[in-house]
């Protein structure tokens, strides 16, 4: 098959999941014979024409100057491009810039794949204007798609029943981390057990702030790192507003992944507050690192960990949490569990199989639509 991929910033990844999913699915597909494109963006440091077999197109994208408002461009451009090739299918990872041009562009008998990533009008750092204008997208995008992936079987009920339609569920993968290097934790100034960690972007939506209050009003003696870029006016508020304690460390971004999975590897146990839905790459990182997981209880995250972790929903569930956490039984198992799940389930291998399988049912599907024609 001819495959095009947009909707990231490129490969190799230097962003986020969906270019992690990109990288890692582009790669296994090429290997299997298949002809891959991922498109880049004109700023992306990987500046080759092919990486481990696909091939990279570096398109002009004006973000840089104009902000947010350049993606659209790049997004049409890159799907533009994609259907000018030629391309069997189209893979279009995310909705939120990209769905406004598919009713109206023609895509003839290149086929469009979409997934649909998490509920990207719920968040909150967007005002109200920006919410319905995303839920807009998010109409765009299911009604406007050939097939539809959700990458957590929650959000593939919520398109059934929002928008009637379905979605193959194919989750992001990860690989399980198996090298721990104790000494990483000396750079750190902290200890095997002595300390817990939270990992992510600062905004409202990941409630940075719920866990922050539960544990400065817990008993633990023991650190808290909080890891994420601090530049958010969100961050800002948060140094002020916990600072002043001692067990709150603001790390700041860590960008080496050996670190950050020694971090959690080591640590007592590991917070995860995203709320907006999907499924998330850090909780899939966490669960990868053996860590026992504290995360916010909502049905996406309760999806993916089931009974293997423990949830809160407020400030004072996260103060009992962390005062009353024994790391009994129930924890290794827990630990033991979730890892199984990112072999078993969370794979990279078996996601490529899932989206090979989808790309082959979709043009099955084609053949034979434009085969009844005749």
């Amino acid at each position: 098959m001819k495959i095009a991929i947009a909707g990231t910033r490129g490969i190799p990844n230097n962003y986020g999941g969906f270019e992690q999913c990109a990288e890692y699915l582009s790669v296994i597909l090429s290997s299997r014979g298949h002809e891959v494109t991922v498109y880049n963006t004109h700023y992306h440091p990987y500046s080759e024409s092919y990486f481990r077999g696909v091939k990279v197109k570096h398109v002009w994208n004006p973000e840089l100057t104009v902000g947010t408002a350049g993606n659209f461009i790049y997004d049409y451009l890159c799907m533009r491009d994609a259907v000018r090739d030629k391309a069997d299918i189209l893979l279009v990872l995310g909705y939120t810039t990209a769905s406004v041009f598919f009713p109206f562009m023609r895509f003839g008998k290149c086929k469009l794949i979409t997934n649909m990533d998490g509920l990207e009008w719920k968040r909150d750092k967007w005002s109200e204007t920006v919410k319905r204008l995303a839920l807009w997208f998010e109409k765009l995008g299911a009604n406007n798609s050939d097939f539809l992936v959700s990458d957590n079987e929650k959000i593939r009920d919520y398109l059934l029943e929002k928008y009637g339609k379905d979605s193959t569920f194919i989750p992001y993968g990860c690989e399980p981390f198996q090298n721990p290097e104790p000494n990483t934790l000396e750079r750190y100034g902290v200890s095997q057990d002595g300390y817990s960690i939270l990992i992510a972007r600062m905004e409202a939506e990941n409630n940075v702030d719920m866990i922050l209050d539960g544990y400065i009003h817990s008993k633990c003696p023991d650190p808290l790192l909080v890891v994420g870029n601090m530049v958010t006016k969100y961050a800002s508020d948060l140094i002020e507003k916990y600072g002043h304690d001692k067990r709150v460390r603001f790390m700041g971004g860590i960008y080496n992944q050996n670190d950050l999975n020694n971090l959690r590897y080591f640590a007592k146990y590991y917070f995860h507050g995203h709320s907006v839905g999907g499924t998330n790459p850090s909780l899939l990182e966490a669960m990868a690192s053996s860590v026992y997981i504290v995360a916010h209880g909502n049905e996406f995250n309760k999806a993916v960990l089931g009974d293997d972790g423990s949830f809160f929903l407020n400030r004072d569930e996260v103060t009992r949490f962390v005062d009353n956490f024994k790391k009994d039984q129930k924890v290794p198992a827990a630990i033991a569990s979730n890892l199984e799940k990112v072999k078993s389930k969370y794979n990279w291998k078996l996601i490529a199989d899932a989206y090979e399988k989808l790309f082959h049912t979709a043009l099955q599907q084609s053949q034979s639509a434009i085969q009844n024609k005749k």
